[in-house]
């Protein structure tokens, strides 16, 4: 009981309180902010949120906020303890590749040996698993291209905040970023694809590096992503997306509807579509 009565006292001290908070942020759970609107309209901005920090093995735990590593990567992949990575659909927080104090949510499309095939507003995926995988578990999204089967559009169904802006031309913009080096997929030219008025390509071509993850945006088309910047090494995984503890939009008009609700079972309903 001594040791107990020790340890409680610890608890309320200020020291003790620090620490405490510091552990469940490094170990458990850490509060991020959805600071744009790449994940409408399945995660908004002004979404509060904690990100299960363990969710795919224990990353090098960082101080918030200046982003210092307090541990050596003792593995070198960026995890103290490792565990299986991020699986296709899944809502991913991880540190963006090009700066790694900053944190991204995007959702994970493709592992590594995946090849992905982008068209205008259309995602076809070919999964490493191979034929049989694809033809038993996606029956009726199967289409031919360029002499392989693929899965075309794999995750509309499911999940309902994905969506396209008719509006915009990604197409055409990524063109653009590819002619100053800023795409990190490359120009295909599929025959059994509409072709594209002076161009030489028609869809955008990408293999999946080993232990990799392909990250895009449910609002594909106000999103960037790893069509721009590459796929996401296990190294910079962080966790996944866990509840949404407060939310407000730009009015800063409180979401009632969605503090409380868990990510997992929010995303597959669509009565959360209408949310500004």
């Amino acid at each position: 009981m001594s040791k107990l009565k020790k340890l409680y006292k610890f608890s309320n001290s200020w020291t003790g309180t620090v620490i405490i908070v510091l552990l469940v942020i490094f170990f458990v759970a850490q509060a991020f902010v959805i600071p744009s609107g790449s994940m409408k309209n399945t995660l908004l901005i002004g979404d509060h949120l904690f990100v299960k920090k363990f969710s795919y093995g224990v990353p090098v735990p960082h101080i918030p906020w200046i982003e210092v590593p307090v541990l050596p990567d003792f593995r070198g992949n960026g995890h103290l303890i490792d565990a299986e990575g991020p699986r296709r659909g899944d809502i991913v927080v991880f540190r963006y590749p090009k700066n790694v104090k900053v944190h991204y949510v995007k959702r994970c499309v493709a592992l590594g040996g995946d090849e992905i095939l982008y068209a205008n507003k259309t995602l076809y995926l070919r999964f490493h698993e191979g034929d049989a995988y694809m033809q038993k578990n996606y029956p009726n999204q199967i289409v031919s291209l360029g002499g392989k089967i693929w899965v075309k559009n794999p995750y509309l169904k499911k999940y309902p905040g994905i969506h396209y802006d008719p509006t915009v031309n990604i197409f055409q913009q990524m063109g653009l970023y590819m002619g100053v080096n800023q795409l990190a997929m490359q120009p295909a030219l599929i025959p059994e694809l509409p072709k594209k008025d002076g161009l030489l390509y028609n869809a955008f071509y990408k293999k999946v590096p080993k232990n990799e993850y392909f990250m895009m945006g449910d609002n594909r088309d106000h999103s960037n992503d790893s069509r721009f910047w590459g796929s996401v090494p296990y190294s910079l995984v962080v966790g996944k997306p866990w509840f949404i503890y407060f939310s407000w939009d730009k009015d800063y008009k409180i979401r009632w509807n969605r503090i409380g609700r868990f990510i997992n079972s929010m995303q597959l309903d669509k009565s959360f579509l209408n949310d500004k």
